[in-house]
């Protein structure tokens, strides 16, 4: 990025330093209440996504039924059906949709760990450090997902996604104070 699209990157940023502190407190916040309450948050997010593909196949199965003709009548219903099966599984049986979902999650960890701490070393941005803690931990938590799957199921969603919630308001945080002292000048990689 060239100095001048830095600094008006770096304008737009420190007008908007006030939403970005609030935005970091309201994950922390939220990130706390997920690790409080691992267990409850990972069924909620377990039965939340069944709410989603229930209503999603009842929304596919309608346009399936106004838009009838051949093979597409055929293939919007299939795609409904599925989502209705899943939606009403994970409904009925959270827990094995949490266990199915944890080990998506882990993946999910494992890659955003690696993006971030690419991310946290090649930019090296002031706040760097928070970054990398962040993709650090998230790759941390993804390996351990793994190792103790399938028990990890009923309780890795809502701990794990506690505390990358957490980590991410730390991070936007930490930037916001680093905009507000003006510590935002980003080190030159060599």
């Amino acid at each position: 990025m060239d100095d001048f699209g830095h600094s008006l990157w770096l304008q737009e940023l420190r007008y908007r330093q006030g939403w970005i502190l609030g935005c970091g407190c309201f994950l922390i916040s939220l990130g706390t209440l997920a690790i409080l309450y691992s267990v409850a948050a990972t069924a909620v997010s377990a039965i939340f996504l069944a709410a989603l593909l229930i209503i999603g196949g009842a929304a596919e199965a309608v346009h399936a039924l106004r838009h009838r003709s051949g093979l597409h009548l055929f293939m919007y219903l299939l795609e409904a059906m599925l989502s209705l099966v899943v939606g009403v599984l994970l409904l009925f049986t959270p827990e094995n949709g949490a266990i199915a979902l944890s080990l998506l999650l882990a993946t999910y960890f494992v890659i955003t760990g690696m993006v971030r701490i690419v991310t946290a070393l090649g930019l090296r941005l002031p706040t760097w450090g928070w970054t990398l803690l962040n993709g650090a931990v998230n790759l941390a938590l993804g390996i351990a997902v793994w190792a103790a799957w399938p028990v990890s199921g009923l309780w890795a969603l809502g701990l794990f996604i506690g505390i990358n919630l957490m980590l991410s308001g730390l991070a936007r945080v930490m930037l916001a104070s680093a905009l507000h002292d003006n510590r935002f000048e980003p080190a030159h990689a060599s």
